[in-house]
């Protein structure tokens, strides 16, 4: 089974001043297993393709990751950002579904 060591993006909200919330990407390390790789192309309106991923990443989670599942957006892959669609929890693993490219905010 291939590994995996990468960031995984949370968006949290911050308060910055009374009553102003902003979103703040954080970027966090994992190690885990790639469970599943499987790429498609998906039709579109577009001109272009999109391109998506059913990949399921498998990471050991620490007690960020158990707090904070709802803020998962993205793990960084080969270099792109991927949405998270949808975290399984099998204690003492996470397994992340990934989908499309992710085009939010990311931590630089």
């Amino acid at each position: 089974m291939p590994k995996f060591y990468g960031p995984v993006g949370y968006i949290t909200e911050v308060e910055t001043a009374v009553d102003v919330i902003e979103n703040k990407p954080v970027e966090r390390m994992y190690k885990g297993d790639l469970v599943r790789n499987n790429r498609r192309l998906e039709n579109g309106v577009d001109i272009n393709d999109n391109v998506s991923i059913s990949n399921q990443i498998s990471i050991v989670a620490d007690a960020y990751a158990n707090n904070h599942i709802h803020d998962m957006r993205y793990v960084k892959w080969r270099g792109t950002a991927w949405k998270v669609t949808n975290v399984d929890v099998e204690p003492p693993r996470l397994i992340l579904s990934l989908g499309g490219v992710y085009n939010g905010e990311t931590k630089e």
